[in-house]
């Protein structure tokens, strides 16, 4: 290792022992989400399955709760509940990175792993330059780069990031989430025969590209994968305006569908539609592992979005990871779903029985708990049924709109919402809580919502409200959460 790597993971090191007992005694951290042993996390990069282990690598800073030169963390497991957290796989320690090693995917090939990224390099006036960059791993654990694979085309400003690489047939092929110089969103394609020599093919698609009108000045994270014969596009544009209960993030993250041309590389493709629904959700990377899973982790966070205000600052620590989810397609969307793995976390049940509500709020005995699952199904719902959460957050639903709220994170004298249209009965909310962190798959995920929580630490019960008569059959578990090696 250089000189400068050696150092920069020395700092690193130093930092999490420095904040170690800081960190770990906060009473917002989690069970079973990734999170970083100090410092911000942001994006997941490189998720891959290479001989039956998982590569969850993560955006680090791990010398503030702010962004900067960012690392790459790694995590490795087998099964989605026993992890190691491997030593960093990349840092900003070369010229062509020195300013952050931004994200990236990473992809299997001649027996070895092959981890593209964005190295960020900035002047010092803070012009940016932006790289397209390769390293190389024999064990998985550690990684030589090679350096600079594909430089900025023409057209496009130095926002121009976050290779997702991927096979197709005889080709490799690459999209970047780009800026054009009119400020405009795109996706970008590039392809290879070997992974080292990269050709420029134009933009797939993006705002004022295949009749989509102005759609974002940036779009970040691009990722193509094939579900279930349909192509799909998940981005992460930026500059979108707030429509009804649409776009409420200050940036979103969604896809089209479509038929991706390869050779003309062109992508016809639908409308837009939002991935998740709650406060925080962004930069979502999918992989497909040996059992022909399509698998997608995304960074429970957005950008610019109040950052600052989670209480996990002052314990020196900010972000994590969602859960794994498991993607299919029904013909019409994408459906969520948690893996199946997760069901191995399951204590004994702690609660399965029918309850009907007329009128009245209660705290059902047994409800409630720091790490816990709980699936409710609807046997009939009044004119308005109300989730409240540790005196917190709130979920209700009347008239097929879901509503979740919480105090604002920077006003606590105000309250924010995220809504979603239920398109048919509300038959099933499954609810995975994790101390401060919330995940809600609707109708068996054909929508999700997903946000961090912060109420008080002693608070623990769920009040079930009804206007009207409202029966639910509730399951619950305690979830044990993630064993680390």
């Amino acid at each position: 290792m250089a000189e400068r790597d050696l150092e920069l993971r020395q700092h690193a090191s130093d930092e999490v022992k420095k904040h170690t007992e800081k960190v770990q005694g906060d009473p917002y951290r989690l069970d079973y989400h990734l999170m970083p042993p100090v410092g911000l996390l942001n994006d997941p990069n490189g998720f891959v399955q290479w001989k039956g282990t998982y590569h969850v690598f993560y955006q680090w800073m791990p010398f503030d709760t702010g962004h900067g030169a960012k690392f790459w963390g790694h995590y490795t497991t087998k099964d989605f509940v026993h992890y190691t957290h491997e030593k960093p796989a990349l840092t900003p320690s070369d010229w062509f990175d020195k300013n952050g090693v931004y994200s990236g995917s990473a992809i299997v090939h001649n027996d070895q792993l092959y981890l593209f990224y964005t190295g960020n390099v900035k002047d010092d006036d803070g012009n940016r330059e932006t790289y397209q960059c390769l390293a190389v791993s024999e064990d998985g654990l550690t990684f030589e780069k090679k350096g600079v694979v594909a430089e900025l085309p023409e057209g496009y400003t130095a926002h121009f990031r976050d290779p997702k690489v991927w096979q197709h047939e005889d080709c490799f092929y690459m999209v970047i989430g780009a800026q054009s110089k009119d400020m405009q969103g795109k996706a970008v394609l590039f392809q290879s025969q070997d992974l080292l020599e990269w050709s420029f093919l134009g933009p797939i698609t993006g705002s004022e590209e295949n009749n989509l009108g102005e759609f974002g000045y940036m779009w970040e994270c691009p990722d193509v994968f094939e579900l279930d014969g349909t192509d799909v596009l998940i981005v992460s544009p930026q500059g979108l305006e707030e429509e009804g209960m649409h776009y409420s993030n200050t940036y979103q993250s969604g896809y089209f569908t479509g038929e991706l041309d390869y050779e003309n590389a062109d992508f016809k493709h639908g409308d837009f539609r939002e991935l998740d629904r709650g406060f925080e959700f962004y930069a979502p990377q999918t992989t497909v592992d040996e059992k022909g899973r399509r698998i997608l982790i995304g960074w429970m966070g957005v950008p610019d979005q109040y950052e600052q205000a989670h209480p996990t600052i002052e314990n020196q620590w900010i972000h994590c990871l969602t859960m794994p989810r498991q993607l299919s397609w029904n013909g019409k969307q994408i459906i969520q779903q948690p893996l199946e793995e997760m069901k191995e976390m399951r204590g004994p049940v702690l609660m399965h029985s029918s309850i009907t509500i007329e009128n009245d709020q209660k705290a059902v005995r047994g409800i409630g708990g720091k790490a816990v699952e709980l699936s409710i199904d609807m046997e009939t719902v009044g004119d308005q049924f109300a989730l409240e959460l540790f005196q917190y957050a709130s979920l209700s639903y009347k008239d097929g709109i879901l509503t979740l709220s919480r105090p604002h994170l920077e006003d606590k004298s105000k309250t924010e919402f995220r809504r979603v249209a239920v398109t048919s009965e509300l038959q099933n909310l499954h609810l995975f809580i994790d101390h401060s962190t919330l995940e809600i798959f609707i109708n068996g995920g054909e929508e999700v919502m997903t946000s961090r929580m912060y109420p008080q630490p002693e608070e623990d019960h769920i009040l079930f409200t009804s206007l009207g008569t409202s029966t639910f059959s509730i399951e619950q578990w305690k979830l044990n959460g993630f064993i680390f090696n």
